[in-house]
């Protein structure tokens, strides 16, 4: 199936494995939540680089796994920027003691989460997060 969305990487040399399942499993998320997809594009990159992004339009002078940027226009469609740290998410990965791929997978479905109305700012809407993420992860057919 066709999807509006796109997998880049900037300043490192990564490729996702799967896009096209990755594609459709992030889809399958996003019309459970009873949204429509516009379009989304990833953007793999360094910590330097997100670091860099988080600086100069977050004002955060910290490391972070994945920045957000919603672009939707209209309410109940996804559409949106999103940066991942392939560095953080190896580092993650490593001391949460889980497969790369597994932590990629939250990291790309936290993106879409944010993009569906979810936040994780307080120890709540955390658990919330992270309910939600494992529920999208169990919907993983690949």
């Amino acid at each position: 199936m066709e999807h509006p969305i796109e997998f880049f990487s900037e300043d490192i040399a990564f490729e996702l494995d799967e896009p096209d399942q990755v594609s459709d499993w992030i889809a399958t998320v996003i019309a459970q939540h009873g949204q429509e997809l516009s379009g989304l594009t990833y953007v793999f990159c360094s910590d330097d680089y997100l670091h860099q992004i988080n600086v100069e339009y977050l004002d955060h002078d910290t490391l972070t796994d994945i920045i957000t940027f919603n672009n939707a226009d209209t309410e109940g469609t996804v559409e949106g920027d999103v940066f991942i740290s392939v560095d953080r998410v190896r580092d993650n990965s490593s001391d949460l003691g889980t497969s790369f791929r597994d932590e990629l997978h939250r990291v790309i479905i936290h993106g879409v989460l944010h993009l569906l109305g979810f936040t994780d700012k307080s120890e709540e809407e955390e658990a919330l997060m992270r309910k939600q993420e494992d529920s999208s992860l169990s919907l993983r057919k690949f």
